[in-house]
């Protein structure tokens, strides 16, 4: 059996245009009517807050924020609404920031006022996500990092739920860690050590496990900055580099070894990467977002069936400052759906996927 590719298109949508310092958005379903929502998250503003699918209206969580940074949805037993974990109070320079960690709790109607709890402060706090039922919590760096170089151990560490006291993951990593994906049951880092898994043995333990050094450019001009995992008949690895790079990269696996094949040098301040198969062909594109001048969306199809040669086309052209997408089928069709948010430009758009569904032969 064997499919032909469907088309590739999206129609835009602009949600919003005042989400000063745009810097993450996460779909899921804040209100549990089976539409997926969307929550924006933006450096620049005092408050966290959703839109609702469908009509996008926008509802305050909760204000009174400096320097929001990450939030992850975190799914509670007997309780349809999920909570939100958020890091806010976060610089790049250690010095300057508080690394807040606080939990967001709603008060029945997830449309009110919800409840913040602060549960820990931990310098640089940067990048969450659930892991295994846990949220880990990737700082940018340690403590006493400086710039340029950023030489620290820089440690990872995760909350249970219901619980909240920090517990610590691993300190192996050294420098700025900028990126991090979930792999099942396994957690990928990106920094200017490289790419690294970190997998959790049966004794509770976790090990760690160079993938590649990233870009070889010498510290701290090389290593990687963001990642994801898709599949074009095997596993690759996409990735930004170097920190806030140019280059999208596609990494293979060969015996012990990953190759690396840069498909893309032009990005200009790249902050954000996706996998995810929009054409239902079984084999995933990859989306790449930048928020330096051009600022634009990407999407990279495979032109081969080795997943080594991939052809370029434009979501949004010098429209978006795009500092984080994610997908998800937004308008319940089956397909897989875009939304990105804009640092500079502000704005939270979603993409309609109004490509064709492959035509399969037996």
């Amino acid at each position: 059996m064997s499919a032909i590719a469907a088309p590739i298109a999206f129609r835009e949508h602009v949600i919003a245009t005042d989400l000063k310092g745009g810097y993450q958005v996460i779909a899921v379903d804040i209100n549990h009517d089976g539409k997926l929502d969307l929550v924006a998250l933006a450096s620049g503003m005092p408050e966290l807050v959703w839109f609702e699918n469908p009509t996008w209206e926008r509802h305050v969580i909760a204000g009174g924020f400096t320097r929001m940074i990450n939030v992850v949805a975190v799914p509670v037993d007997g309780d349809p609404i999920p909570t939100l974990v958020l890091a806010h109070g976060f610089d790049n320079q250690a010095k300057n920031s508080v690394g807040n960690v606080s939990v967001l709790q709603h008060n029945g109607d997830p449309r009110g006022p919800w409840t913040v709890r602060e549960i820990d402060r931990l310098t640089t706090s940067h990048r969450l996500r659930l892991l295994n039922g846990v949220v880990v919590n990737a700082p940018l760096t340690g403590a006493n990092a400086a710039a340029p170089d950023y030489r620290d151990q820089t440690p990872i560490v995760f909350y249970r739920p219901g619980v909240w006291k920090r517990e610590t993951l691993s300190t192996e990593n050294n420098g700025l860690v900028h990126g991090i994906f979930v792999d099942g049951h396994d957690l990928l880092t990106a920094g200017f050590e490289g790419i690294h898994r970190f997998h959790q043995k049966n004794d509770g333990t976790w090990e760690r496990t160079l993938i590649t050094r990233g870009d070889p450019t010498e510290w701290p001009k090389g290593g990687s900055s963001d990642i994801a995992i898709g599949h074009v008949r095997k596993p690759f690895i996409a990735a930004i580099e170097p920190w806030h790079g140019n280059q999208v990269v596609v990494y293979h696996q060969q015996g012990h070894h990953w190759v690396r094949f840069i498909i893309d040098p032009t990005l200009q301040d790249g902050h954000t990467i996706l996998t995810a198969d929009f054409t239902g062909d079984g084999r995933d594109e990859i989306v790449a977002g930048f928020r330096g001048p051009g600022r634009s969306v990407y999407i990279y199809t495979p032109a081969d069936r080795s997943g080594t040669s991939w052809s370029r086309s434009s979501v949004d052209h010098g429209g978006i400052a795009a500092a984080s997408c994610t997908a998800a089928d937004l308008n319940g069709d089956g397909k897989l759906d875009l939304a990105c948010i804009g640092s500079a430009t502000a704005n939270l758009k979603w993409y309609e996927n109004t490509g064709a569904v492959p035509v399969t032969f037996r």
